[in-house]
């Protein structure tokens, strides 16, 4: 990527999508979109990517297909792409860029891209990330939002500086209780806010929280954040501010719409359950990311072959506790079998799963998967909240033997 890095506006390239997903004809398709059918899937393309599925076009929001998840790393090209508000920079010049560390401190400071690849110390992690609404298109009754089938989070291995170094230098006053993270996405009008995140202090001063100007040894795609973007490794990616340009400490509580009105889950509940008919009264913040496993391959429609071996393989994640084991189940849950995973690429990693699967006869199989992690928490039979969040209910896959 050059110095100067010029964005083509994705309405542009967009432009003969977001046209047919308006017709009355694609009203049909995009109920057959939301199914788990594969066929139907509407695939775009836009700068610095690969054909990726469309879910909205302003602000664009972009799924990664299923196959690209058979890598234990997400290529650049093919990563997910999320964005709350539709203005973005058409164009961000790398040594004209600042990043401003300003509010509760001794020493306001501001970086250049430069900077923070030659006054840090260079910090990598690997790290799942994971739209809060990953699956909502699954949840049952069904609720309203972008519906993201499984294609709503990629792992990478982020590079760039600890939180906690940048903080240390700006010399954050003892009594600083938050941070808060703004980027250079813009509100459309004044009447809708501004994408603002928070983190507590201490949170921020514990050495994983970082600031990535890389991502898979390369420098951030603009659709995921370039020049700069939050990486908070366990939590959801709504905190993952992209395009990041500002870090304001504070002494105070941080409010704001989009931590106090927006992305707010039961407090006290595992999974963020609660039921239609009885909406829990006390709502918290997003935070950690529950266990979870899926299915990658073979994909939904994919017909086997009687007495043959078939590699089943799908991925795991937590928030970092690390996944133990993941068990498959051929007859509803009845029974157990334990599958092969992979070597960990990380506590904050998905983990790759596989089982050797034999179907003895023909017709339907339904496969269900679970994982369990380090501190004992698994997948529930049923998870359901009214904003679509932190689906991790026991996975399905149906397929046909012949």
């Amino acid at each position: 990527m050059s110095d100067k890095l010029k964005y083509v506006c994705l309405i542009v390239v967009l432009a003969v999508a977001i046209y047919s997903c308006n017709t009355d004809e694609n009203k049909t398709e995009q109920k057959e979109v939301i199914t788990t059918k594969k066929s139907t899937d509407k695939l775009v393309t836009a700068p610095e990517k690969k054909p990726l599925k469309l879910l909205t076009d302003r602000p664009p929001n972009l799924e990664t297909p299923l196959k690209y998840f058979l890598q234990d790393f997400t290529p650049n090209d093919v990563f997910f792409v999320r964005w709350h508000l539709s203005n973005l920079p058409t164009e961000i010049k790398a040594d004209t860029f600042h990043l401003f560390i300003t509010g509760n401190v001794k020493n306001k400071l501001e970086f250049t891209l430069d900077d923070l690849k030659t006054k840090f110390k260079p910090y990598s992690i690997n790290a799942l990330c994971e739209c809060a609404g990953n699956s909502r298109n699954n949840f049952n009754p069904r609720v309203p939002g972008a519906q993201w089938t499984n294609g709503g989070m990629g792992n990478a291995k982020w590079t760039g500086v600890k939180l906690k170094d940048i903080l240390e230098m700006a010399d954050a006053k003892p009594d600083s209780k938050f941070v808060s993270f703004n980027g250079m996405d813009a509100p459309p009008l004044k009447s809708v806010p501004d994408f603002v995140k928070s983190l507590e202090y201490k949170h921020c001063m514990d050495g994983e929280v970082m600031i990535a100007y890389e991502m898979n040894g390369e420098p951030l795609p603009m659709l995921n954040g370039y020049p700069l973007k939050l990486v908070v490794p366990g939590w959801y990616a709504t905190y993952w501010v992209g395009m990041l340009n500002e870090v304001k400490v504070s002494a105070d509580t941080f409010k704001g719409y989009w931590m106090d009105k927006a992305y707010l889950v039961p407090k006290g509940v595992r999974n963020g359950n609660e039921t239609p008919d009885s909406l829990a009264k006390h709502l918290i913040p997003i935070n950690k990311i529950d266990v979870r496993s899926i299915f990658v391959s073979p994909e939904p429609e994919t017909v086997l072959t009687k007495g043959t071996i078939t590699e089943v393989q799908g991925l795991a994640f937590d928030s970092g506790d690390e996944i133990t084991k993941v068990e498959i189940s051929k007859d509803e849950g009845k029974t157990w079998e334990m599958t092969k995973m992979d070597a960990s690429l990380g506590k904050y990693s998905w983990r790759r799963w596989r089982y050797n699967f034999v179907p003895k006869s023909a017709g339907e199989i339904k496969l269900l998967v679970k994982a369990t992690n380090a501190i004992g928490e698994s997948q529930p039979w049923h998870q359901w909240n009214r904003s679509g969040f932190m689906r991790n209910e026991i996975e399905s896959l149906v397929l046909t033997v012949k």
